[in-house]
């Protein structure tokens, strides 16, 4: 198989060029993905050009949801762009025939929806609607999350601890673990019982319970594969404490999982609150909040939010027209198939350190430890990582201990584009040295 070698091409000197251009203008610390990052300048389906003209199969991002510059959203955006653009303080129909289209995609009584520009923004709003609806501040999120980075929302990342340690109103029970050697049922109860006493130490504190926030795929916890039902005793313990639960869909939700539209639906979570971001507008910055009415009106009373771009008619009609691709070519269906085919190409590998295949949909991986002391494994990683960059396939890690290789296409992926995943991951693993 031929490699890309990143030091052959000029290519190489003009992305040293834009690393130091960069450093210099937006300061130290600025992630990138690779060892060598990757000067992207066009996009197309479920794939990535660089400058130096080599092609790369996007195995990994989930905001071009639809597929890379997909021709009928960049037309919907174009159209409304040269008629109007402005903010929703005029009256204009693209919000509303959005919001009517998107609302009846769900079930629970949410009927209303604050659109947004940002993940970041929608949950940020979702922890001031249960802070609104309960006149308390307490919120509970899982050990190993990540939910955008607002003031508020970034109390909750595992990523980096807020300085000064965590706030008193959070708490952060543990996670499940797909590799755990207790079973799922034991591991709900443990889930439950962190959640139970969570509520009690900040009711003790004077904080009470506004919420509990989750991803319900638990993607940033490494999708471990939790049941229908998982989150039930969680949920009814916050209910009892009169709080909100609020599911963040920014990553499962739009028909990732394949069989349903939204995570909450694959572990049947009844959710107050659904938050919307990255996939929404294909890559145009569009996010939303959706609701119940009398949660909706309970946070403009107490809030008065307004956002000068959320729901600007370009916004609208980017999101209209990836609704629109979704249904009209399948996708959806595409994923469950595409999906499936992926896992068991994957399922086959026999490496000594693959533990498990797992996911659903269009959103899937595996997780590699240690041979001889089942250690979680994420140098190993790392290098895999790079081994499937080189064979020009894009995809990352994540997971509490960065040992799960994470796999999210543009939903347009095919079972040919599996069959060549699973063809290069097989040749990076053979490359790879065992660890000494």
């Amino acid at each position: 198989m031929n490699h890309l070698d990143p030091t052959a091409s000029p290519a190489r000197d003009a992305a040293q060029a834009l690393e130091a251009r960069r450093r210099r203008l937006l300061g130290p610390g600025v992630p990138t993905f690779y060892r060598e990052p990757l000067h992207i300048v066009r996009g197309e389906g479920v794939w990535l050009w660089d400058a130096g003209g080599q092609r790369y199969l996007d195995c990994y991002n989930n905001v071009p949801h639809v597929g890379h510059c997909h021709p009928r959203v960049v037309a919907a955006i174009a159209e409304q762009a040269a008629r109007l653009n402005t903010h929703t303080r005029y009256l204009h129909e693209g919000i509303l025939d959005y919001a009517e289209r998107l609302v009846a995609l769900f079930g629970h009584d949410l009927k209303n929806v604050a659109m947004v520009c940002t993940g970041s923004e929608a949950n940020d709003m979702a922890l001031r609607m249960a802070q609104a609806v309960t006149g308390r501040t307490g919120l509970i999120a899982t050990d190993n999350t990540y939910h955008g980075n607002t003031a508020a929302v970034s109390q909750l990342s595992a990523r980096k601890p807020p300085i000064g340690g965590y706030p008193a109103h959070v708490r952060l029970v543990p996670s499940p673990e797909s590799l755990c050697p207790d079973s799922i049922e034991v591991q709900a109860a443990r889930f439950t019982a962190g959640v139970e006493r969570a509520i009690s130490e900040l009711e003790a504190e004077g904080h009470g319970l506004a919420g509990m926030i989750l991803c319900p795929f638990l993607a940033n916890e490494g999708f471990p594969e939790v049941p229908r039902g998982f989150f039930s005793g969680a949920a009814a313990a916050v209910r009892r404490a009169g709080g909100l639960i609020v599911a963040d869909e920014v990553q499962p939700g739009f028909g990732r999982l394949g069989r349903v539209m939204w995570g909450h639906e694959a572990v049947d979570l009844t959710p107050d609150v659904v938050t919307l971001g990255k996939p929404m507008g294909n890559g145009h910055p569009v996010a939303a909040t959706v609701t119940r009415p009398e949660i909706m009106a309970a946070f403009r009373e107490a809030f008065s939010y307004f956002n000068t771009f959320g729901g600007n008619p370009v916004s609208c009609a980017a999101a209209m027209a990836v609704l629109d691709v979704l249904e009209d070519e399948g996708l959806m269906a595409n994923a469950e198939t595409a999906g499936a085919h992926a896992r068991r190409l994957m399922g086959a590998i026999r490496h000594p350190m693959l533990a498990e295949v797992r996911g659903a949909g269009l959103f899937f991986g595996a997780e590699f430890v240690d041979p001889e002391t089942d250690a979680p494994a994420p140098d190993f990683v790392i290098e895999l990582v790079e081994a499937m960059k080189a064979r020009g396939v894009l995809l990352n890690r994540i997971g509490r201990h960065g040992n799960t290789l994470k796999i999210r296409p543009p939903m347009p992926f095919s079972v040919a584009e599996a069959d060549m995943l699973a063809d290069r991951l097989q040749d990076a693993l053979d490359s790879l040295p065992l660890p000494a």
